[in-house]
């Protein structure tokens, strides 16, 4: 259900990269929720670095959105940049994945399929 990769990059370089990415294949970056300065901001002893990306293709959620309007609690698309025991991760649930869980509508399959092709070339040149 997880695509999760290694960054042989430090955790900021690969966030930097992740988000020119992003763009550069026709997402849009929402927002960029930092959960480990959150945590820490709060008082919770949290190691690790973690930044969550909420991404979003507007046709393609307009797609998802006009076949099944519930589908919008599962949008934005969410890509994280986090380290795991001294290791830069970069991974997000599988569209497809996610999107057969909540509906078998077959054009929705499609659509996420196609997120799911963005999503990977999105992955591969923020590690590269």
């Amino acid at each position: 259900m997880y695509t999760i990769v290694e960054s042989t990059k430090s955790f900021d370089v690969t966030a930097n990269a992740l988000e020119e990415s992003v763009k550069k294949n026709g997402f849009g970056v929402l927002h960029i929720h930092n959960l480990g300065a959150t945590l820490r901001s709060k008082g919770i002893d949290y190691a690790e670095e973690c930044k969550v990306f909420e991404v979003c293709n507007p046709q393609q959620a307009s797609k998802v959105l006009a076949i099944d309007v519930r589908l919008n609690m599962a949008l934005p698309c969410r890509i994280s940049v986090y380290t795991e025991g001294g290791k830069v991760k970069v991974g997000y649930i599988k569209p497809v994945e996610m999107l057969s869980a909540l509906s078998n509508d077959a054009a929705l399959v499609n659509i996420a399929r196609e997120v799911e092709s963005a999503m990977i070339n999105i992955l591969n040149a923020a590690i590269a």
